[in-house]
């Protein structure tokens, strides 16, 4: 009787455990196992983290140069700030605040407070600025006229450059930690004078000062020339990799990935004043590339 009543309880062992690791196969699926212990739970989905990136946000503030401020733009030796591409409201710019805000809510809720001549150590004191409003959105352009010096020399260094804009985003992160922050590449200084110098009037604005580290001599073309000038163009690559770099370790700042370096401008988007600025043809593909990526769906 006991061996018979031991080998019941075995054999019901066996056929219990093959319905139950059967039934397992059917819950998870194909051929995965069933969960372990007696008190495993269902596996729930975990919730979806909210993303970083809002690609509309509903309020925008500027910081930078003379570019943002639309200078030259307009009139000789003005700025225009209703052109801008970031905050203007020229119908024929569509800056970037009136594409994410509508007309009306561009005239409410963004502000520029960049400056002509402003390099990227005046850049901290901006962001402080542009706190007070609490944007949802600060965008940011600057490094021109850290490279754009009376020479090479004076340019800024890469490190002073890379402080600036470092202590920049920790001056904005210390007050709005979850604001988001659009930084454009600093222009193409090269392309500029290959474009600018076949203009006489251009070429004769230029001897005013404008650029001197690129745009002097705009004929010269010896060894001493084009040394300078590819000296100036490295060190607007190594800013934007600084920009690039700085702007990767903050999940709520966006690089725009050298569109503006890369973006091949001709005479038409530029100032018939100075032959340097961005005109309003300018200032709107400007707007152009900064909606792009700031609405633009990433991983």
């Amino acid at each position: 009787m006991r061996k018979h009543s031991h080998r019941s309880r075995t054999a019901l062992a066996v056929v219990a455990a093959a319905v139950l690791g059967i039934a397992g196969c059917d819950a998870t699926g194909g051929n995965s196992p069933a969960p372990h212990g007696a008190t495993a739970k269902a596996v729930r989905p975990s919730p979806k983290s909210t993303p970083a990136w809002d690609r509309s946000p509903r309020s925008v503030a500027a910081v930078g140069d003379s570019i943002t401020r639309g200078f030259d733009a307009c009139s000789v030796l003005s700025d225009c700030p209703e052109v801008s591409w970031a905050t203007g409201s020229d119908t024929k710019v569509r800056s970037l605040a009136v594409r994410l805000l509508g007309r009306s809510g561009a005239a409410e809720r963004s502000w520029n407070y960049a400056v002509t001549g402003a390099r990227m150590s005046d850049l901290p004191g901006q962001m402080a600025q542009a706190a007070t409003r609490k944007p949802e959105l600060v965008t940011v352009m600057a490094g021109a006229n850290d490279a754009c010096r009376s020479s090479v020399s004076a340019m800024t260094s890469v490190a002073d450059f890379r402080t600036g804009f470092e202590e920049a985003l920790e001056t904005l992160r210390s007050a709005l930690p979850r604001t988001q922050v659009y930084v454009s590449s600093v222009p193409d200084l090269k392309r500029l004078w290959s474009q600018g110098r076949g203009n006489p009037l251009g070429k004769q604005v230029w001897k005013l000062g404008i650029c001197p580290s690129m745009l002097a001599d705009a004929d010269a073309l010896d060894s001493a020339a084009t040394l300078r000038r590819t000296t100036v163009q490295d060190r607007v690559e190594q800013y934007n990799k600084v920009l690039e770099d700085v702007c990767s370790r903050d999940e709520r700042c966006r690089f725009d990935g050298g569109a503006v370096f890369d973006y091949r401008f001709g005479t038409e988007q530029l100032s018939h004043w100075d032959w340097f600025h961005p005109s309003r043809n300018g200032q709107a593909r400007l707007a152009d590339i900064a909606y792009r990526n700031i609405t633009a769906k990433r991983a």
